[in-house]
């Protein structure tokens, strides 16, 4: 007997469906698994034996075929276990499931029948909402996620004889309904820190301020205890908050990584990613022999922080620079080709030496050699397609001991999202939501110079010597920070803010 069961497939961050066809027949005994499964796929059928013998069923001893369509697709994980064994107990008629195909079934089948959370969920539960399919039936601990999707039932099980009795005898399962909107709103501003916490600091604050109000990519350049990586973790708390259409996109990435806890169904507030400083370069921008999102499209939509930057691998740095442009990571193989979403805010700090306290080293440990080799860790054109560099001071005594709080990240963020409101609606017919996305036409049409904003321009560019895209940062920063303060024009102490907001560029760190 022939049988047709539906699973899925993650295919970047999309999902497609997959037809498992079961046959089964007297000509011999054999089990031949075959539609380019890899490794944990063909090792199922050890699991599903234990499973069905252990809820009272068995794998037949005949000649038993699945074929995983379409055929030259690799398909890889252990997802597809739930799937094979409803078609084999239904292909040697132990079972009758009239309307099984109805439902994409996904699940990794434990020894004793149970079943154990899958990645990838919310992409396969859109893409069987899409095809028309009535219901999924997966792990329970993975219907939070699936229930995201509306029209679309879902099923929550614990054990393949759940699904057995629901399709053999009717048995009900209870559906997983959520309101996403709700539970999306009551948690949309949920923060572990707040900048009130921050000690001092002003400069770099606002520095944070303008670079959250403009989608700016951010450096930190100051001495151990200054207070760099305290700043990075609290800049989450005045982003504008996520949409849904946002919270959407970074939960699909995040359900194929297999990020999603069990207690979550949609992200709700913006990732924030902080990767040590040995990771390897496909571990940050993706890849692999079965490509994974990296760190960077973890990090869509949100913050990547690199802490200490020029510890981390040259090679590593410099796969960043065409994701920093085009917002997105394209992985190519022989077969196929795939395509991660990589719009984020990037955070990074360093020390201004190797021994962390120059130019106030009191024992001036750091030889001009060691600066410069130090700062040739960070290459040009990687500085450059970071907008705002700012020194961090330290932090003195008086201001350590102060009882006063600072401004708390609720009031900032009112005045960010005054700016990107601001942002939106000049640029509400283009494909672009905020400054730091503007390409060449548009600073020519948007970010227009009085005569006194041009002259100091002109005398930055020539005494520091910037690059054209150098040049391009310096306006678009200052657009943010007009924006801000609610003008329509770029005025000159507009430029003359932005132009401090190139420290590394100036002749004190070309050593």
């Amino acid at each position: 007997m022939l049988i047709k069961i539906y699973g899925s497939a993650i295919f970047g961050v999309s999902a497609q469906t997959i037809t498992i066809e079961v046959n089964i027949d007297t000509g011999g005994v054999g089990y031949h698994l075959v539609g380019l499964p890899d490794n944990a796929i063909k090792e199922s059928s050890y699991r599903i034996s234990a499973a069905l013998k252990n809820v009272g069923y068995k794998i037949p001893g005949k000649k038993i075929t699945i074929n995983m369509a379409p055929a030259d697709l690799r398909k890889e994980g252990a997802a597809y276990d739930l799937s094979i064994a409803m078609g084999i107990l239904v292909a040697s008629d132990q079972i009758t499931a009239d309307n099984i195909n109805d439902y994409i079934i996904m699940g990794e089948l434990s020894l004793d029948g149970s079943l154990q959370p899958i990645k990838g969920v919310l992409p396969i539960a859109i893409q069987a909402r899409e095809e028309g399919f009535k219901g999924i039936i997966l792990p329970k601990q993975n219907t939070r996620e699936a229930a995201i999707v509306n029209n679309l039932d879902v099923y929550g099980v614990e054990n393949i004889k759940e699904v057995i009795d629901f399709f053999n005898e009717g048995k009900p399962i209870e559906k997983v309904v959520l309101d996403t909107r709700k539970e999306f709103q009551e948690k949309i501003n949920q923060f572990p820190f707040d900048f009130s916490e921050v000690k001092g600091q002003e400069t770099a604050k606002r520095a944070m301020e303008v670079a959250a109000a403009g989608g700016h990519n951010i450096i930190l350049i100051g001495p151990p205890g200054s207070g760099k990586t305290m700043l990075a973790k609290r800049v989450p708390s005045i982003l504008p908050p996520l949409t849904l259409k946002e919270a959407l996109e970074t939960t699909k990435i995040h359900s194929v990584a297999g990020k999603m806890g069990t207690e979550t169904s949609l992200m709700t507030v913006r990732p924030f990613r902080s990767p040590h400083h040995t990771i390897s370069d496909v571990a940050l921008v993706g890849g692999g022999s079965y490509p994974q999102p990296g760190e960077i499209s973890l990090a869509h939509n949100g913050v990547l922080f690199l802490d200490e930057m020029p510890e981390f691998k040259r090679t590593v740095l410099e796969v960043m620079r065409q994701p920093l442009e085009d917002r997105e990571v394209t992985i190519s193989r022989a077969r196929f080709t795939v395509n991660y979403p990589s719009s984020f805010m990037l955070v990074a700090s360093m020390n201004p030496s190797p021994s962390g306290y120059f130019p106030d080293d009191p024992n001036n440990t750091s030889s001009v050699f060691e600066m410069q080799r130090y700062m040739n860790k960070l290459s040009g054109p990687l500085l450059d397609r970071i907008d705002i560099h700012v020194e961090v001071q330290k932090v003195e005594f008086e201001q350590l001991a102060e009882k006063r709080k600072g401004e708390k990240s609720e009031e900032i963020r009112k005045r960010v999202l005054k700016a990107r409101e601001i942002q939106n609606e000049r640029y509400k017919d283009l494909s672009i939501s905020y400054n730091a996305q503007i390409g060449s036409r548009e600073l020519e049409q948007f970010c227009e110079l009085d005569n006194a904003s041009f002259n100091l321009i002109k005398m930055a560019m020539e005494k520091l010597n910037l690059s054209a895209r150098a040049y391009d940062r310096i306006l678009k920063v200052a657009r943010t920070i007009a924006d801000l303060e609610e003008s329509e024009n770029i005025l000159s102490h507009h430029i003359s803010e932005a132009i401090q907001y190139r420290s590394l560029d100036r002749e004190f760190w070309n050593v």
